[in-house]
């Protein structure tokens, strides 16, 4: 039984470092076309002075510099479990991505900041060309792309950084549609088109960091991860096992904590009771993935303990 367990935890610990490195690859990757797509936004930007192609090339560096919190929060989070924090670093993604949402609100004042001074005459009207349309064109196909890649994986993986990172990158798509709209105005002799999009990419920064902050307080607030129904199912499968109460689950989407009460034949040897328990947290570890450790507490079925479920 013994080897069966060191097994089981050696292909868990080979799990997650597979996953962990998945991320990464999927950071560093992402990392590199967010630099190239901001330089390439900031530098035509500034060139032909519109306000909302800077903004979104801002919003892009921001993109980038997020990837880099990732990453960092990422080599915290795979460090194992020690002494000092027994269920592991996983929290440090999710510590990550609220550092990401905080840069997000950043960005978002800085690009506001931009607008506001565009309306009052601070910068001159931009002069959009072909290159400023071919620009935003080719960065808007790579933002889709990467949008779409990092949700991906995101959801395969169940990571927080790129679940939200994949957020922020598709809000940056409809972003660069609303430039490429506003650079259009301006040639029609619209000017203030290109500061009202370009509080439109405030707005759009900001509901992506609120999505960053939403998903990240479900981890910190210890919302329940799995339905109790659906756990209460898996232990009942387990032969032997009359009634399941008091299940709760916490944890981050990829790593979740179960615990429960079994209520078994009140005549069954310690013996067998711990087999049955050991056998409950196989079968909800078979049925969920995620879950990284499961806690059963083996009560005897008896009026009392029947009288606290």
């Amino acid at each position: 039984m013994m080897g069966e367990r060191e097994t089981r935890e050696e292909a868990d610990a080979e799990a997650r470092a597979s996953r962990y490195r998945r991320i990464q690859y999927v950071l560093w990757l992402t990392l590199a076309l967010n630099l190239a797509v901001a330089f390439a936004k900031y530098a035509v930007g500034s060139a032909i002075g519109s306000v909302s192609m800077r903004a979104d090339g801002i919003s892009s560096m921001f993109d980038g510099v997020s990837n880099l919190v990732g990453i960092a929060g990422l080599a915290l989070a795979a460090r194992p479990a020690d002494d000092d924090h027994p269920y592991g670093h996983a929290k440090f993604e999710t510590y990550a991505s609220v550092a990401i949402g905080v840069m997000l609100v950043a960005a978002a004042y800085n690009v506001a900041r931009d607008a506001l001074e565009a309306f009052t005459g601070g910068s001159a009207a931009a002069t959009p060309d072909l290159a400023s349309f071919l620009v935003m064109a080719g960065t808007l196909a790579v933002n889709l792309g990467v949008s779409r890649y990092e949700g991906r994986v995101g959801r395969e993986v169940g990571s927080e950084i790129l679940t939200a990172d994949a957020k922020h990158t598709s809000s940056d798509a409809l972003v660069s549609i609303s430039v490429m709209v506003s650079l259009v105005l301006v040639r029609l002799g619209l000017p203030l088109a290109d500061p009202v999009c370009s509080l439109l990419v405030a707005v759009a920064i900001l509901r992506s960091a609120w999505e960053v902050f939403r998903q990240a307080n479900e981890t910190l607030s210890d919302k329940a991860r799995i339905q109790p129904e659906e756990v209460e199912e898996a232990a009942l499968s387990v032969e032997g096992v009359r009634s399941v109460h008091h299940v709760r689950s916490r944890g981050t989407e990829s790593e979740v904590y179960v615990d429960l009460h079994v209520l078994l034949d009140p005549e069954m040897s310690l013996r067998d009771s711990h087999e049955r328990g050991r056998q409950v947290s196989d079968a909800i570890r078979r049925r969920f993935p995620q879950v990284a450790d499961v806690v059963v507490h083996v009560e005897p079925d008896t009026a009392e303990e029947r009288a606290e479920a």
